[in-house]
């Protein structure tokens, strides 16, 4: 049995890029380790970027290109950008037709908020669950064309021979049944790896890094590893929801940041965009002031949104206030809340093509967190729920047009072999357990590789990551009585132990402070650096290495001139210090 396109990965990404195959006439197949209710996705809160310009006439793509350009430090790909910032507004127009029920203005068109370091109000949204309400317009058009789905699926290898992707194979995390699936075509979509930080807006056994190991073992390269960006705000109580993502639009609707002593600090950081800066510029301040000790009781800062009517924050915010009010009985409407830096983005990945994600695997495609190259060092809040949907849509394109150009269907017993041998070598008695190392992987990354780094932390880090693997091989791994976590978790470990690895050794190699890259022993980003950190596995070892950056074209220099002498944020920097 032969799918013509297989999705690895329930979420919106994924989700988009099955309807784009499906509606090509094409057989598709989607696998999630989730319910497929329940992808990351719903986590995205905030809203989704498109320079439609209903409240701010002078948007533009160009402006969405030029901020999203900037404000990744010259890192990312700009034709990529491009593709981004131009198809955006069809992309979410669509998804609003399919149910997303974005806000309305009284004229009909799509309600825009501020959000951090955007020129204009281009993001529109669903109140705070904005990612919810997307995946639910997929999930309907996925019932509407019949395109099935397949939940608590775990992927553990790509099916790869001659370079080419011809199918994986998936265990039910439920049942332990193993399932080779052939395919024409193969999207990855599945996520990065922020759960491997101990704070993190992330939720258990997601985001470990999977897909990147995937796409390596496959002959993928990833770029941009060290480029993580920590959100600004997270909550920091009780310990058990620790990093749980305050999202964006809090700020983005007025929300103030205070530390211990009352101070609106973000004057001494960015003056003009104040709170709506860019995530790494206030993460960083929300870190400066809590190691001055300029702190909240529970050690982080103040986020104030109290000043506004209780009404307007049911309005606009509504989740995090009963947030708040479940797990702190703290109502925001009358008392600040405490927060603090959190892991929440994988800005590199899989090395992909700018316009169609496919990558250097013939038949093997990449969309969402864990492609590379859209980013840089820097993300903007709104563009992942964008980028998912305009790349999943392209990715999927691509790989119908793919399946449709083949005569015949490559397969290899010899490699579905090994993918099953590469599961049964885990099956084994030993003296340690998954859970303990990967909490103590999650320390290692947020003591060692976290916020501001230094050589010497990261080579701790490095240090004490390799007493993990030595670890490994002793892990006891049991499938009696029908529960399977023990082979979920040791699949989970063995992928987040390469992408640490992969992450520290490439902040290793970059050696300057950019972005969401902070290097105290390097504090300044250097004009001359001008490279991607490319991450590739050779007979099984990583190697790390430097790539020139995809050079600005004149077209792109010009568009970014334009605009800059064009345009100021002086209205922006007064609405803020209102």
């Amino acid at each position: 049995d032969i799918t013509n396109v297989l999705i690895v990965g329930c979420g919106g990404a994924g989700l988009r890029a099955a309807i784009e195959a499906k509606i090509s006439g094409l057989s598709v197949k989607v696998l999630g380790k989730r319910s497929k209710d329940d992808a990351h996705t719903v986590l995205a809160a905030g809203g989704i970027n498109a320079a439609f310009g209903n409240l701010d006439k002078n948007d533009s793509w160009e402006y969405h290109f030029a901020d999203t350009f900037n404000e990744g430090y010259n890192v990312a790909n700009p034709k990529m950008i491009e593709v981004l910032t131009k198809e955006a507004p069809s992309s979410v127009k669509e998804i609003d037709e399919w149910g997303a029920n974005f806000k309305k203005l009284p004229n009909g068109t799509l309600d825009q908020r501020f959000f951090g370091a955007h020129s204009f109000r281009r993001t529109c949204y669903s109140g705070d669950y904005t990612g919810q309400s997307i995946l639910k317009a997929l999930l309907k058009k996925i019932k509407d064309l019949s395109i099935p789905i397949f939940d608590s699926e775990y992927v553990s290898d790509l099916l790869i021979e001659d370079n080419l992707c011809f199918g994986a194979m998936s265990f039910n995390t439920k049942s332990g049944e193993r399932t080779v699936h052939l395919a024409d075509s193969i999207i990855l979509c599945t996520g990065g790896h922020t759960r491997l930080w101990k704070k993190s807006s992330s939720r258990a056994k997601e985001n470990t890094g999977d897909g990147f190991f995937l796409g390596l073992k496959a002959g993928c390269q990833l770029i941009d590893m060290e480029m993580v960006q920590f959100h600004p705000t997270g909550m920091i109580f009780p310990e058990e929801i620790a990093g749980t993502l305050v999202t964006e639009a809090v700020r983005g609707e007025g929300g103030k940041l205070l530390n211990g002593l009352g101070e609106r600090f973000m004057k001494k950081y960015d003056k003009e965009r104040m709170e709506l800066s860019t995530r790494d510029k206030v993460a960083i301040a929300n870190y400066s002031e809590i190691i001055s000790e300029r702190t909240s009781p529970n050690g982080g800062v103040f986020l104030d949104i109290s000043h506004k009517s209780k009404d307007f924050i049911l309005s606009k915010i509504p989740r995090i206030y009963r947030q708040f009010i479940e797990y702190q009985m703290l109502d925001i409407s009358k008392e600040p809340m405490e927060v603090a830096p959190t892991s929440h983005y994988s800005m590199g990945g899989i090395d992909v093509d700018p316009i169609d994600h496919s990558t250097k695997i013939k038949g093997l495609y990449a969309a969402g967190e864990v492609a590379g190259g859209l980013h840089g060092a820097n993300r903007l809040g709104g563009n992942s729920l964008a980028e998912i949907l305009v790349f999943g849509k392209k990715a999927g394109a691509a790989a119908a047009i793919n399946s449709k150009s083949l005569n015949s269907h490559q397969r290899s017993n010899r490699m579905i072999k090994l993918a099953h041998q590469n599961l049964d070598k885990f099956i084994k008695s030993g003296n340690e357990l998954s859970i303990p190392l990967q909490n103590e992987l999650r320390e290692i990354m947020w003591n060692y590789c976290g916020v501001v780094k230094d050589k010497e932390k990261l080579q701790l880090g490095l240090n004490n990551l390799k007493k993990i693997k030595k670890k490994f091989s002793d892990i006891d791994v049991r499938v009696t009585d029908g529960n399977f976590d023990d082979l979920v978790n040791i699949c989970d470990l063995e992928a987040s132990i390469v992408s640490s690895e992969a992450t520290i050794k490439s902040a290793l190699m970059r050696e300057e402070s950019r972005g969401a890259h902070q290097r105290s022993d390097f504090p300044e980003m250097n004009n001359s650096i001008n490279f991607n950190c490319c991450v590739k596995l050779e007979n099984k070892l990583l190697k790390i290495e430097k790539r020139n950056k995809v050079p600005i074209s004149k077209n792109y220099l010009d568009i970014l001139s334009l605009l800059e002498n064009q345009h100021t944020n002086d209205d922006i920097g007064s609405k803020l210090l209102e």
